[in-house]
């Protein structure tokens, strides 16, 4: 009761003639001097794949003693354009551009090497590599050039190996924030034209987000780089985006609604804030601790977009409740012209869901079965699905590392562009070297330097298999087992598919990890707002299905439809993470008003009733977000793509099938038992215009309007 007043006497501030302005100017300031305080920061680069205590990385961090720690290898291929061998005269042609490529080495271009069929040369080019991919990409690109310009008539040059595929994937992210900023700006506002037909309401929650993602941006940069936290941007603003939206959607809704029944805006709006800030609130809470267990995560990509994803939904939060509720009290009820709610208005809105839901109610146990059947058919997606992208199949823009890679594959060992590599005690290093050269699928083997005190030995494997194939996969297990089991060489290995192998690892151990704490976090949530344990449990096992659907049915599609042979590896981890979380959301939006509703109606007609006044809010939510996530795609990395995908599938599914149909057949089914062990304390209408009759089925009262 306490907290009814207090929410009840700052909305009324909040939305009072004086009050508005003033609210509207103090979070106006706060913005500004955020915006100013947070310019300039910048989080690092998203560089760790694999977990900090891996054996892969180990072997980069010792890797960091030996004299050329900065140095890495270029891979030039060369081919004729016809196809045919090389002959003497074209090896002449290719030796004379070792100076071409001298100017960017950190050393001597080694000789070219001939390919066993002859077609193709492969140059080797040490080069110091820069701090982040970005610097590297200078340099590629100030490389590429001079080639291009040298390159012999009648033949091809490309640049392919580790830092050559590191300032591609830099290239392909130049300008792709922004774009994808400009296209979720451009869904959001077509959909709130469309939600809100007005021409002028979409304005106010677009603007008010999109302060809100802005602010967010620069505070999670300040974050990321104070705590050197590794996160995707991208991923940042959409969840800002498609949470605030949500927000605004649901306060909006609540304020037209009350419109109908007040004269004065202010009071309309003021009402609305507090019905909707506990749904708000908690969906929000739900969202923003389900997000912190990823700091519990092993891979430092996954870790680090908890503390910045959680921070974004904050500032989306205060967004949405300080600065639109002014802002909308001030153009006050014609901002939503040309369709102005009026008191007396007999128009009923909700006819359609109120309809749905009222057959729902009436055959509860056949639209139960019908729901999880046809989330057990997206379900079986599942089957036949894998998990693990090669370097190749990462990114959804062809480059010419790839292509290179490609190439390269044609003629030599694909293991060439990306070798393993062994560290290890140097007097143990002539028993490594032995072992290694003995084993299945390792072309050769050589020692490459050792530390300036000699006592550590670096050793280049290459290998005859492709980077990321199941063979290369295994012979990395293989591998470790042969050098672990060498007395006294304390031999460790590592390189790019040692980082994969290591990479596949963690990502699963923190699946299992962080799953079965988002499923807890979500369930304690429940509890305190419905204050039941029947309710929570059941709604959880819903969203746990539709999750497991939506991963399904979004698998089924990359395969089949975008042929993507797997899911990438953090893909299930945070797909499971935005689906429970985010659907949990819409579970609130729709139980919170269903548990008021019952109080009045009982518990199968509140759900209708709950069904009939949120049904068009949360499906156009639903729709936003789905949206917002699916403008992922427009990235160039595969990851981001499926995440978009099976997210917007997963929410789409959520707001059609399983808050209209099962969550609602579910209620009918168990009726006042579902608020068990608690009861349901029944009131008066609030409204004098709403009375409770039975119908005939006897499924329960209706509220009808009068």
């Amino acid at each position: 009761m306490a907290d009814s007043l207090v929410r009840k006497h700052f909305s009324d501030r909040l939305t009072s003639r004086k009050g508005a302005w003033v609210s509207l100017g103090l979070v106006l300031l706060v913005l500004v001097a955020l915006f100013g305080f947070f310019t300039g920061a910048q989080a690092p680069e998203r560089t760790g794949h694999a977990p900090s205590t891996s054996e892969s990385t180990q072997v980069d961090e010792l890797m960091q003693q030996f004299p050329d720690a900065g140095q890495q290898s270029v891979l030039t291929v060369v081919t004729r354009d016809d196809g045919a061998a090389l002959s003497g005269e074209d090896l002449t042609k290719i030796d004379e551009m070792l100076p071409v490529l001298n100017q960017h080495a950190d050393g001597e271009t080694q000789k070219p090497r001939i390919s066993e069929d002859g077609k193709a040369a492969a140059l080797v080019t040490p080069v110091v590599v820069g701090e982040t991919n970005t610097d590297t990409a200078e340099l590629m690109s100030s490389l590429r050039d001079d080639i291009a310009a040298n390159t012999p008539a009648g033949m091809s040059m490309l640049v392919t190996g580790g830092p050559a595929f590191g300032a591609d994937v830099a290239a392909a992210f130049d300008g792709a924030d922004f774009t994808l900023l400009l296209v979720t700006i451009l869904i959001v506002a077509i959909l709130l034209i469309i939600t809100y037909r007005s021409p002028v309401l979409w304005l106010i929650p677009l603007i008010v987000v999109a302060l809100g993602d802005g602010l967010a941006g620069r505070v999670t940069a300040a974050a990321g780089e104070a705590w050197n936290l590794e996160f995707d941007a991208g991923i940042i603003s959409v969840l800002v985006f498609g949470a605030g939206t949500n927000y605004a959607l649901l306060l909006i809704s609540r304020y037209r609604e009350e419109l109908l029944r007040h004269e004065d805006h202010r009071a309309a709006l003021s009402v609305a804030w507090r019905k909707t800030v506990p749904a708000i609130l908690a969906s929000n809470v739900t969202v923003v601790l389900a997000l912190l267990t990823l700091i519990l995560a092993s891979i430092p990509m996954t870790r680090g977009l908890g503390i910045p994803a959680a921070l974004g939904l904050i500032i989306a939060l205060g967004a949405v409740l300080f600065l639109l509720p002014p802002l909308l009290a001030i153009f006050g009820r014609k901002i939503f012209w040309p369709f102005i709610p009026k008191p007396g208005d007999t128009r009923e809105s909700g006819r359609a869901w109120r309809g749905i839901a009222s057959k729902v109610a009436k055959r509860p146990g056949v639209s139960l079965v019908a729901g999880l059947a046809l989330l057990a058919v997206m379900a079986t997606g599942l089957l036949g699905s894998s998990v693990g992208l090669s370097q190749l199949e990462k990114f959804s823009v062809q480059s010419e590392s790839a292509t290179g890679l490609e190439v390269l594959s044609e003629h030599f060992p694909p293991g060439e562009a990306q070798p393993i590599f062994i560290v290890s005690n140097s007097h143990g290093a002539d028993d490594v070297l032995e072992a290694v050269r003995d084993s299945e699928g390792v072309v050769r083997a050589v020692p490459i330097g050792t530390t300036d005190d000699e006592t550590l030995t670096k050793i280049m494997v290459t290998s005859e298999y492709g980077p990321s194939t199941e063979e290369s996969i295994a012979q990395i297990g293989d591998l470790r087992e042969l050098v672990h089991g060498i007395e006294g060489a304390d031999a460790l290995v590592g390189g790019a598919v040692a980082t994969d192998v290591d990479a596949r690892g963690g990502n699963e151990a923190d699946l299992w990890l962080v799953a079965p704490l988002v499923l807890a976090v979500s369930f304690v949530v429940l509890l305190f707002l419905l204050r039941s344990l029947v309710a929570p449990v059941l709604l959880l096992l819903v969203n746990l299905a539709s999750a497991v659907a939506a991963i399904g049915a979004g698998s089924w599609l990359s395969r089949i439809i975008f042929e993507q042979p797997a899911l990438d590896l953090q893909v299930p981890l945070l797909a499971f993470l935005f689906l429970v979380a985010l659907g949990i959301d819409y579970t609130i939006f729709l139980v919170h008003r269903a548990r008021s509703e019952a109080s009045m109606l009982g518990t199968r007609a509140g759900m209708v009733e709950a069904v009939a006044h949120t049904g068009s809010v949360i499906t156009s939510a639903g729709i936003v977000l789905a949206a917002v996530f699916a403008a992922l795609g427009v990235l160039p990395l595969v990851t981001l793509g499926q995440l978009g995908l099976i997210v917007g599938i997963g929410v789409i599914v959520d707001t059609l099938i399983v808050r209209t149909v099962i969550v609602p057949s579910i209620f009918s089914l168990m009726g006042d038992r579902i608020w068990l062990p608690g009861k349901l304390k029944m009131v008066q209408p609030e409204h004098k215009d709403q009375t409770v009759e039975p119908v005939a089925d006897n499924s329960g009262p209706i509220l009808v309007t009068h």
